[in-house]
């Protein structure tokens, strides 16, 4: 049998994400990450598949940032965008956030690259594709987690609090166009990456999501 993949979902996640998803598209995404897993290396473990909806439910949610794929290297992938556990290397587009959150808001680089405190504090960690193959980036790009990440962000555009939207790159930015209410706020980027030599740094995204919290009467996040 095919995973199920809404069975996989917390319950608050699968009951706002259900009215928003396709029930056929969803079904042979899971027989395909089914196949995958059984049959190559594939990135995150199962059991952290759904790390991000699992550490920020739909309602804590006040941010969403969105990354592209999983980390495709062993040890480093484990449900959030842009994480990886404590004890693996800080990955490069990682460093720079950092490094923009220092310039940002003064806060220090922490030594580790776990961002799990970030999803406690109401971020959402997700990205647009969220398997991926050992040593082969974009590998399940087009399978269907597109459609399931689009579904995350209307049913939190659904939502009647502000949720900052915050897009890094290219395929983030096309996003835009689904955050149709009037309450939430879309901040924009080059993605982190080192390979992009402008667009990111200097574009203090973090004081920007606080300040937008704040003007809806949410608190702001702990970054530190």
């Amino acid at each position: 049998m095919a995973f199920d993949l809404l069975d996989l979902l917390p319950d608050a996640w699968r009951t706002v994400l259900t009215p928003h998803l396709d029930a056929e598209t969803v079904a042979r995404l899971g027989a395909f990450v089914e196949t995958e897993y059984a049959t190559q290396t594939v990135f995150p473990p199962v059991a952290d598949l759904f790390s991000a909806y699992r550490l920020c439910e739909p309602q804590a949610t006040r941010v969403l940032i969105l990354g592209q794929d999983p980390y495709h290297k062993p040890g480093q992938a484990h449900g959030l965008s842009f994480s990886v556990r404590s004890g693996v290397a800080v990955p490069p587009s990682l460093r720079n956030i950092y490094k923009e959150l220092h310039e940002d808001l003064g806060v220090q680089p922490p030594r580790t690259g776990e961002l799990t405190s970030w999803a406690t504090e109401g971020v959402l960690l997700l990205n647009a594709v969220l398997t991926v193959r050992q040593g082969k980036p974009a590998s399940h790009a087009g399978k269907g987690w597109e459609h399931f990440t689009d579904a995350t962000i209307r049913a939190l555009d659904a939502s009647g609090q502000r949720v900052v939207f915050v897009l890094w790159g290219g395929s983030a930015r096309k996003k835009a166009s689904l955050v149709t209410a009037p309450q939430h706020v879309t901040i924009e980027a080059g993605h982190p990456s080192p390979m992009n030599p402008a667009g990111f740094l200097g574009s203090r995204p973090f004081s920007k999501i606080n300040a937008a919290l704040a003007e809806a009467n949410r608190p702001p996040v702990r970054w530190a």
